[in-house]
């Protein structure tokens, strides 16, 4: 060989490629000496053999260079015998196009080019070139050798058309030519090729039809089996017409892919800057020595998993969710997803608890101070204390608050993780539809996230808090799932140790949360939720209990709210009272608070004018900050005529009184007329009161014929109210039983209780709010059912103080007790 080092830069030719690889190519100047090859291998070649180089994957064309890359022994074996005895070989394209498969002649097609072979050159260590220049065309006509290099005999060579004046003989010849130089041209110009006029320049100078046609089927980027069928072409006419089209489809298929180069041109940019950003970012660090960016945050999640306390399990599946991210290239979208998911897990408490206080007198302090009333859920929670300090595993109790707005559900859950000394989660359900938002997504959907329960145990810390799922009644379902029956697996005791997050995909125990429910009403929650869940009432306050509320905690909180002091604005007990019968209408205090801050808001305006004020708020100041009262309170009235009796009613702003009253007067015989916008129910207690009465009318000392002869009217005032429910049975039938006696009724006495056919009295709800009402009236005496006595047992005595109670079971008692002789 000639070189080992051949420097590539001492072939003078340019740079070209239309598709295929960049290979070197003589310039036109070199065509006389190409010429004087041909005819030297046209005297030599017959009778003799030559040695034979198979060629992948590329076709060898006569007057041009042509590098080939030298990978088999045989082919390394011709060469090397080609240069050692200054002989040509024959270039023979092969039909496989795997250079690692075996040699053999029934592989190779039957046409080939004689070469001479310029140099071989390392361009590395481990490959090795062939520079090859085409002579001739060849047949092969048999092979003479297979060992251990093949070698062939040749026959008609097809000599290249030299002389230029040919063209002038052949006008379609030169048409074609003209136009094949000319497409060419266009195919440089598209190219973008270095020195493109240069070289277009030389094509139109030398008409040299060998060199252009060879060239042209040599770099056109076609397949080895097109290239071979031009190869086969022995009229030159013919070749330059067959080139044409194949040069034009080159040059359509570069304009194209200019096309779409453009359309994405600013992507592709806008990804070449942030790449660009990044390998300068990576840079920098490195010459800081902290290393790659992707590599530190890998190694930072690795070391933060070492110190996370959750199972082997949940060690496994982060093991392998970090190899995952090892593998996805930074600039990928799927890095971002997969890293944000990683830290989610590290982010998760697992079995990260915070430490339980059981210091019970403490949690009874911290529940006292913050909610006034509400025994019966203080009471629960330091059961729960209890029973933990003394077991110290119970699973966390699934406690439901429901009643009316205002009275503290929500805020009762802040009380109760300090007195427990957890952390404070609570997450609004009211208008939540959507399954994802419980359960969360599967991370195949684009912007995916884990559920809110999940979400608020992160940033909770712990896995132990206190939760309160708020407005639980408020939960509605569509197509896109049903929330309530997410929940189903989230307050279950038995469930909740494995809860199934569709983000996280991995178990997570929530049996150490104290979940905490609150709603307004139990109509609109399923029946399997209800169930899982303890429920406690938490009533409406009294008025007792507003005033204490106020002067605890409302006027407080609503003096600092508006920068005034206990010296600039003070209420006693009298004003509040006012303030609440008169201006609220409520179970709760919420209303109350506004109302309070209304007429702090006044006095501010006062003071800050420096306007005369009055500290003590008189319930005068009252009415004329905030107007007219808009709520008036019925009083007890001593009427002093038959049929007017005093009822006890719930709503949902607390009790109320009711009058009953009922006349009789002479028309249609039998017939019972019964007005005040009542409902079904309170309407059937009526006819069963008059049924009784009619029953037992010789008891009850009514004629007989008293029936026949007057027309009955049963009337219940504020006919605009609608009224409901089986409480005023009784009412309504000693409202019946005096008129028709022309007995009264005993003054400041009201009752509540549902009435049978038989005259059973029998118990009814809404008791605390009922007293309260009647307190307020004025009443003194109050005819319930028996069965409603344990009722009155759970209400502090303070609040019925003055209140004398009588407890029936037939409405002939509370005949005897209501009415007069």
């Amino acid at each position: 060989m000639k070189k080992d080092n051949y420097d590539l830069t001492e072939i003078p030719i340019p740079n070209v490629s239309f598709g295929g690889p960049v290979l070197p190519l003589p310039s036109l100047v070199e065509t006389s000496e190409l010429q004087e090859d041909a005819n030297h291998a046209k005297k030599t070649i017959s009778g003799k053999s030559f040695p034979v180089l198979p060629v992948f994957n590329a076709v060898v064309f006569p007057n041009v260079l042509q590098a080939v890359m030298l990978t088999e022994d045989k082919q390394i074996g011709a060469v090397d015998n080609a240069m050692s005895k200054g002989q040509l070989l024959v270039a023979v394209t092969s039909t496989s196009e795997d250079a690692d498969e075996e040699i053999s002649t029934k592989s190779l097609y039957e046409v080939g080019v004689l070469c001479i072979v310029e140099d071989v050159i390392h361009p590395s260590p481990e490959n090795l070139v062939a520079i090859l220049r085409g002579v001739v065309r060849v047949d092969i006509d048999s092979f003479t050798q297979s060992n251990p290099y093949l070698r062939c005999r040749v026959s008609n060579p097809l000599m290249p058309v030299h002389s230029n004046r040919v063209l002038a003989h052949d006008t379609e010849l030169f048409v074609a030519y003209s136009k094949l130089q000319y497409e060419l041209g266009e195919l440089v110009h598209l190219r973008q090729m270095e020195n493109a006029d240069e070289f277009v320049n030389s094509l139109h100078k030398e008409n040299n039809i060998p060199f252009l046609v060879n060239f042209t089927a040599a770099y056109l980027s076609l397949v080895a089996r097109v290239k071979i069928e031009l190869l086969r072409i022995s009229d030159v006419k013919e070749l330059v017409i067959a080139l044409i089209p194949y040069v034009r489809q080159t040059s359509e298929l570069v304009q194209i892919n200019e096309k779409i180069s453009k359309q994405t041109q600013s992507d592709m940019d806008e990804m070449q800057r942030k790449h660009f950003l990044e390998q300068q970012i990576r840079t920098i660090r490195e010459e800081l020595g902290e290393g790659d960016l992707a590599d530190q945050t890998i190694d930072e999640l690795r070391e933060a998993s070492t110190k996370k306390q959750w199972s082997e399990a949940v060690q496994k599946i982060f093991d392998r969710e970090l190899g995952n991210l090892e593998r996805i290239p930074t600039q990928a979208p799927d890095y971002s997803i997969q890293l944000q998911y990683l830290r989610l897990m590290l982010d998760l408490p697992w079995q990260e608890c915070s430490q339980d206080r059981f210091d019970l007198q403490h949690a009874e302090k911290i529940l006292n101070r913050d909610h006034f009333g509400l025994e019966l859920v203080k009471e629960r929670i330091l059961e729960h204390l209890a029973v933990i300090k003394l077991k110290n595993d119970l699973k966390a109790p699934i406690l439901c608050l429901y009643g009316p707005p205002g009275v503290g559900k929500t805020s009762l859950g802040k009380s109760i993780a300090e007195s427990l000394g957890r952390k404070y989660v609570r997450i609004s359900l009211g208008g939540l539809h959507d399954e994802a938002e419980i359960r969360g997504h599967r991370r195949t959907y684009i912007g995916a996230m884990c559920g809110r329960i999940i979400d608020s145990l992160k940033k909770a810390g712990t896995s132990n808090p206190v939760f309160v799922l708020d407005e639980i009644d408020k939960i509605s379902s569509d197509y896109k799932g049903d929330p309530a029956a997410a929940l189903l697996e989230v307050l279950d005791p038995e469930q909740n140790v494995a809860f199934h997050d569709n983000y996280l995909d991995i178990d997570y125990d929530l049996s150490k949360v104290l979940f905490i429910a609150t709603a307004n009403t139990l109509s609109t929650i399923s029946r399997p939720l209800l169930d899982r869940m303890e429920l406690i009432q938490v009533s409406g306050y009294l008025l007792e209990e507003k005033i204490e509320i106020a002067q605890r905690h409302l006027v407080p909180k609503e003096l600092e709210a508006h920068g005034l002091t206990s010296e600039q604005f003070a209420i006693d007990t009298d004003a509040l009272t006012y303030l609440i019968e008169g201006y609220t209408r409520e179970s709760g205090v919420r209303a109350l608070q506004k109302k309070l801050a209304a007429l702090m808001r006044k006095q501010a305006k006062r003071v800050a004018m420096e306007q005369e004020y009055e500290v003590q708020i008189t319930p005068e100041i009252i009415q004329q900050d905030l107007r007219t009262p808009p709520y008036t309170r019925d009083i007890w009235q001593d009427f002093g005529m038959p049929g007017i009796v005093t009822g006890l009613a719930w709503t949902e702003v607390g009790g109320e009184i009711l009058f009953i009253e009922s006349s009789t007067h002479h028309g249609k015989e039998g017939k019972v007329t019964l007005t005040g916008n009542l409902g079904d129910v309170m309407k059937e207690s009526a006819v069963i009161a008059l049924d009784y009465i009619k029953a037992h009318s010789e008891e009850l000392q009514i004629p007989v014929d008293t029936f026949d002869k007057l027309e009955i009217h049963l009337h219940v005032p504020e006919g605009a109210i609608p009224k409901d429910g089986p409480s005023a049975g009784i009412t309504m039938a000693t409202s019946l039983v005096s008129t028709l006696t022309k007995r009264t009724v005993k003054p400041r006495i009201a009752m509540s209780g549902e009435i049978t056919l038989t005259g059973r009295v029998l118990p009814v709800g809404g008791i605390k709010e009922k007293i309260l009402a009647a307190k307020r009236a004025g009443v003194k005496t109050l005819i319930l059912s028996k069965e409603n006595e344990k009722d009155i047992l759970d209400i502090k005595p303070i609040y019925i103080e003055g209140l004398t109670f009588s407890y029936v079971e037939t409405i002939r008692e509370v005949l005897d007790l209501a009415l007069n002789d």
